[in-house]
């Protein structure tokens, strides 16, 4: 069973690994270079209706366009549409004039359309439906006037934003998907050339791109002339091949950031890469059930240093859900959370009757409080101490904590199925505030994607309030509706993971996990 938190993480995953940043190089252009880029994972499938890995968002932004863009400070400007009309429940875009494909076709307004219904056909069984695309998304175009509307059953709040994500498909391509196993078929500034699954995948530049961001082009001589994205499983190897200048850029999340630090020629900037949080289960019989005791438990725990803990010293403070750059920014996080404070744990679970019992572990009406906490191996020796050090902080205050490790494989399944957990440490990240909806609140798992049993009605409320509203008019209830989930404990942001990306003569800006491959530049002369 895939549930909606499930389907989000898969999304997350790809964004999260992949970064957002931009670096800057030395100065003096050489132009028409080539760009390398080392990518953690082949991208495996190219089309975009059927994204696979984070290698697969990074690879098809090159050659992909989508509707609109998002800049470095979250505002949305112009990609194949020069411009938009936005309504509570629709958006009508006016498309670019004189936009082709890569094999010359026109890209028109059923050129999007046919994307879209391809996406939302169920026989696509596309991941993107209910986390990038709307329920019920549809498409009407008009060629003769350039334009195509997108349009939802009931209102959508970040309809506009959320076509950010749909890379449409134009061309050979849009005729037979099949060609998409391996080639691309975009509209985008470059154009795959050659693959070499597990190995590179290599892109020419078509110096005929005017439609960018904003209206960028591809005619700067400064833009390199191919991008090689090197397959590169090692965050070891890549530093290696980034500090013997075999490589162009990469990004690092473990201890091998500190080896291209502060190197000359090699530029790093550090960002943040989504929110570590944990979830208590709330469903009848768990301890998570009672607010009280959730409450306690979150007195009992040092945030800071569990996050601290978890990402091995490198992470920041956490603001909020939503990866950057969120439609919605500000601080929903600060003043939401109980403070540590052990004598407010231990007093809370005496009011809320637990009580000490001769082995050390409190228990009421002749139950012990037990927490089964899962979380995932993937997360490495980090997460492991990170989870060992809740359990101490939770046994010091007379709780019995039993810890599970869990594979990839397995998670799923424990988490939705068997539901045998109190505890789940399990990162959420999302793009925009209507991804989060499906799995904090509805119906509970096996019938919907509210995996830990959540109810809270001022959520609800807030969020059911905030769908109505187009745009950054339904900000301040989106972040409303985020402080009423900390402050209830439903899910407890700990740290926002870092990432850190680093450029040898190159600049270049990835946001989300996407290329703005107009703005990559080669700076240097020296190879």
């Amino acid at each position: 069973m895939k549930t909606a938190r499930a389907v989000a993480a898969c999304l997350a995953a790809s964004l999260l690994a992949a970064g957002c940043g931009t670096v800057d190089g030395q100065a003096g252009s050489t132009g028409g270079d080539t760009f390398s880029f080392a990518i953690k994972s082949d991208p495996g499938l190219l089309d975009p209706a059927q994204f696979h890995n984070t290698a697969t968002y990074t690879t098809l932004s090159l050659a992909y366009d989508t509707l609109v863009n998002i800049d470095r400070d979250g505002r949305v400007v112009s990609g194949l549409a020069q411009k938009w009309d936005v309504k509570p429940s629709s958006v009508t875009f006016t498309l670019r004039r004189g936009v082709t494909c890569a094999d010359g076709s026109p890209v028109t307004a059923s050129t999007i359309a046919a994307n879209v219904d391809y996406i939302t056909d169920p026989a696509t069984n596309s991941p993107a439906i209910g986390v990038v695309v709307p329920e019920g998304l549809t498409a009407k175009a008009d060629d003769a006037a350039g334009t195509v509307t997108l349009s939802t059953p009931k209102p959508f709040a970040l309809i506009l934003q959320s076509t950010r994500y749909l890379f449409m498909v134009c061309g050979k391509g849009l005729k037979d998907r099949s060609l998409l196993k391996g080639s691309t078929s975009g509209s985008g500034p470059f154009q795959l050339t050659e693959a070499r699954p597990n190995q590179s995948y290599t892109f020419i530049r078509r110096k005929d791109y005017t439609w960018g961001p904003g209206g960028a082009t591809a005619s700067d001589p400064a833009m390199p002339g191919s991008v090689v994205l090197k397959v590169v499983g090692s965050e070891s190897t890549a530093a290696n091949l980034l500090l013997s200048h075999q490589l162009n850029a990469a990004q690092f999340a473990g201890p091998d950031r500190a080896r291209v630090t502060n190197v000359p020629r090699i530029s790093t900037t550090v960002q943040a890469n989504g929110t570590q949080e944990f979830f208590f289960h709330q469903g009848k019989g768990h301890p998570g059930h009672d607010p009280a005791v959730r409450k306690a438990l979150l007195h009992a725990v040092d945030l800071h240093a569990l996050g601290q803990i978890a990402t091995a010293g490198t992470g920041q403070r956490p603001t909020g859900l939503v990866l950057k750059p969120n439609p919605c920014p500000g601080d929903t996080v600060t003043g939401h959370l109980p403070a540590y404070d052990l004598h407010a744990a231990e007093a809370a679970l005496d009011a809320a009757g637990w009580r000490h019992s001769g082995d050390g572990v409190r228990s009421k009406d002749g139950q012990k409080l037990t927490i089964r906490m899962i979380y995932g191996t993937s997360g490495g020796e980090t997460m492991a101490a990170a989870a060992e050090y809740l359990a101490d902080a939770w046994k010091k205050v007379g709780v019995e904590v039993r810890l599970r490790a869990l594979s990839d494989a397995s998670y799923d399944e424990v988490e939705a199925v068997t539901q045998d957990w109190d505890v789940d440490w399990a990162p959420l990240g999302v793009t925009l505030p209507t991804q989060l909806i499906g799995s904090l609140s509805g119906p509970f798992t096996p019938d919907g994607g509210n995996f830990a049993h959540l109810t809270n009605t001022t959520y609800e409320e807030l969020t059911a309030e905030a769908s109505k509203l187009p745009g950054a008019s339904g900000c301040t209830l989106w972040a409303r509706s985020e402080s009423a989930l900390f402050e209830s404990g439903d899910l407890v942001p700990v740290v926002d993971k870092t990432l850190t990306t680093a450029a040898y003569n190159a600049t270049f800006r990835i946001t989300a996990g996407l290329f703005d491959p107009t703005s990559i530049r080669m700076t240097g002369a020296e190879k």
